[in-house]
């Protein structure tokens, strides 16, 4: 069997944009990803897209759409993938599967999300499509309501964490100040995120506007090839291993703050690619809120449960610590276009391990993790990449 690998890539500047619909968030990175890849349109073999949708948009059927903004793909065979906010790596995951099988040899990934022209509280309620809505579609303050009920019992069993939140926070936008492709390009300190203010309001206790991601619109591209299509091209970023676990979908029926299906995602990618954590130079992980990047230190076997916060004081995922963890700034800074996201996670690594990140570049970087999930953790991919070539 040959295994996939990425061999271009294109991220679109997150934020507030003024493109008006996913289809022109689209047109911003088909043909950059193809020509970075040194591919044409036509040795495409399928398309996988990335777009959850659920409201954001009426246009839906939104795997056509990369046909409308290349007319040298208009009949190119593509698939829409939706997993909340795991939904870009799910379409990833198609794109490999269907190289690896043999029905192709070259795979385009997508991924986007329009979202601030939606009312804010309607986001809230589009994004709580993302939860068991029968137990927690009335929780107040949304999603961030989820994950504010998460940090609540976290605190509970472990204590006030408050002050590793807000760490965390500062360490995401210090690193998202230099990532040209962020939403918030600012490095607001610890004292700010730590200091509740008109700036900085609860926006669900304990989580204040700083523990949590931006709406964002935004989108990604991949190019995937098999390894013998790979070999003649300029780059090449292998997959080491890579696992998808899920957990259930009612937080009432397990520990919330377990994780556990992150935790047994960490475990298989690890085991099937022979390495430890110390073998990594980098994650980038799933920082949908701070309590989310604190909790997966401990899924991913940084930290024994509880302990995680020991990780932020001793320095361990700074930028210059022992496995720096977001160097791009994360969804905390960069923004969480709900479709892009995961698509974005991977070129920010392959960037990384090509030695194409610029400023944000961790020096001699040779092998990355990354983690993406959908929900509070219930669909969790991990990816071990290394660079190929």
């Amino acid at each position: 069997m040959s295994k996939a690998q990425i061999v271009g890539w294109h991220h679109g500047k997150f934020g507030k944009s003024e493109a008006p619909s996913t289809e022109a968030l689209m047109a911003e990175v088909v043909a950059q990803a193809l020509d970075h890849a040194g591919v044409g349109a036509e040795a495409v073999d399928g398309i996988f897209v990335g777009v959850m949708n659920n409201g954001f948009s009426k246009q839906d059927f939104q795997g056509a759409l990369v046909g409308m903004v290349h007319e040298g793909l208009a009949t190119t065979p593509a698939t829409r993938y939706e997993n909340a906010c795991a939904t870009g790596s799910a379409a990833l995951h198609g794109a490999m599967d269907f190289i690896e099988s043999g029905r192709g040899r070259i795979a385009l990934v997508v991924g986007a999300e329009k979202m601030t022209a939606t009312p804010t509280a309607e986001v809230g309620d589009i994004l709580l499509g993302a939860c068991y809505r029968p137990e927690e579609s009335e929780i107040d303050g949304g999603f961030a309501g989820v994950f504010g009920g998460i940090a609540r019992t976290y605190f509970q069993r472990y204590g006030d964490k408050s002050e590793e939140l807000a760490m965390i926070a500062a360490k995401n936008h210090a690193n998202g100040a230099v990532n040209p492709y962020a939403h918030m390009q600012k490095d607001f300190g610890f004292d700010f995120c730590n200091t509740i203010s008109d700036k900085n309001p609860y926006v669900a206790q304990p989580l204040r506007r700083t523990d949590c991601s931006l709406v964002s619109d935004g989108a990604a591209a991949l190019v995937l090839a098999d390894e013998e299509t790979a070999a003649g091209l300029a780059r090449a970023i292998g997959f080491r291993a890579r696992s998808h676990q899920n957990d259930v979908l009612a937080l009432s029926r397990r520990d919330p703050i377990a994780f556990d299906g992150a935790r047994r995602a960490w475990v298989k990618a690890l085991e099937d690619a022979g390495v430890t954590l110390d073998d990594l130079d980098f994650v980038e992980t799933h920082d949908c809120f701070t309590i989310a990047e604190l909790i997966e230190y401990e899924a991913m076997g940084l930290a024994e449960p509880g302990q995680g916060g020991r990780i932020l004081r001793e320095g361990l995922t700074q930028k210059g610590g022992k496995l720096p963890v977001n160097p791009s700034g994360g969804l905390k800074a960069k923004g969480h276009p709900i479709g892009a996201t995961g698509v974005s996670m991977h070129v920010l690594a392959a960037m990384q391990l090509m030695g194409e990140a610029g400023a944000m570049q961790i020096p001699g970087a040779g092998m990355a993790g990354v983690f993406n999930m959908g929900g509070a953790a219930v669909a969790n991919y991990v990816s071990i990449l290394e660079r190929v070539k």
